[in-house]
């Protein structure tokens, strides 16, 4: 559960990442060092920087810079990957398009996912399958994103096994029917400069993304350099701002690692102003469960937390087809 957090904290996971599949990283201190840093900041506010994370600075910025001329198209070229239910929910979004508890997001975006072949999942994975709809302009839009996306998949990955230990578990505790085939999601996004009319604070629709948690396992959050967006709530509801940090990504927990861990870790709620004068942009990678993963509490987590289970069981692909439903105008 979320504290009064007044800050973000900064792990360094690179001695997770260089050991995360030795059998004795267990016996290492550094590697046990790690695990505790994300236990308390999973604990306490379900938000935490990651550096030490070996994913090269040249790619972090370069999706970065691609994302931006993307947006800088006019509006029409945009239009040519435009997201839809037939689309499988894939592509682009217009500014306001996305709603979030019924007020709309003051956003652009594209929308990836893991792709899914016709009856892959049945009726489950009806509403998502489909492929992604990617710019031929920027040429290299694609290949740089399919690039990242294979970084950020395995950083993941590492990073859930750092969780596992933390929760008690053995480190592949989310390996196999849970998630040793993960599902993701890409949303690459744009922000325009927040309307203040004659200096009042801003209007509610004028935020760039509403309060809300995220769905899955872990976020990885590349911001933009130099401005300050993302906000974070701790449980006295006050808003704590998650600068950018040059060599970091912001991370943090989902809804269904909330379930797994019998709301020992909470998904966090957070949003986006940009009260910044420039136009900001955010490359947001989410780590999820299997598809058709069923997510109910561990074992391990329901002993830890007085033997009562908390929350029923859900299964991922329903909660993700419940969110996109309802998540456009």
């Amino acid at each position: 559960m979320a504290t009064d957090f007044k800050s973000i904290p900064i792990i360094d996971i690179s001695p997770l990442v260089a050991k995360c599949d030795d059998p004795k990283r267990v016996q290492d201190p550094d590697v046990l060092e790690v695990v505790g840093q994300l236990d308390q900041a999973c604990r306490e506010a379900g938000f935490f920087y990651v550096k030490g994370h070996g994913i090269p600075d040249s790619l972090i910025k370069d999706v970065k810079n691609v994302t931006r001329k993307f947006f800088d198209l006019p509006y029409e070229e945009k239009l040519k990957i435009k997201l839809s239910a037939v689309a499988g929910y894939r592509g682009y979004q217009r500014i306001g398009e996305n709603i979030t508890k019924g007020i709309p997001d003051m956003h652009e975006a594209i929308d990836c996912y893991r792709e899914i072949t016709p009856g892959m999942y049945g009726a489950l994975g009806k509403i998502i399958e489909g492929v992604n709809q990617w710019p031929h302009d920027p040429p290299y839009f694609r290949v740089l994103m399919e690039e990242y996306i294979s970084f950020c998949t395995d950083l993941s990955r590492k990073i859930m096994r750092g969780i596992a230990l933390a929760l008690g578990g053995s480190a592949d505790e989310f390996e196999g029917e849970r998630a040793g085939d993960a599902f993701w999601v890409l949303r690459v996004i744009g922000y325009p400069v927040v309307s203040n009319t004659n200096g009042q604070n801003a209007p509610e629709n004028d935020i760039g993304c509403g309060a809300h948690t995220d769905y899955g396992l872990v976020t990885l959050v590349n911001q933009d350099d130099g401005i300050t967006a993302l906000q974070v709530r701790n449980l006295s509801g006050e808003w704590i701002s998650a600068p950018p940090i040059p060599g970091t990504f912001v991370c943090n927990i989902g809804d269904m690692l909330k379930i797994w861990s019998n709301g020992m870790y909470d998904s966090t709620l957070h949003r986006v102003i940009n009260t910044s004068p420039k136009y900001r942009v955010c490359v947001a990678y989410f780590y999820e469960p299997n598809f058709d993963a069923a997510v109910e509490p561990l074992d391990i987590c329901k002993e830890k937390t007085g033997g009562i289970k908390k929350f029923g069981k859900a299964v991922y692909g329903e909660h993700l087809a419940s969110k996109l439903e309802t998540n456009f105008v």
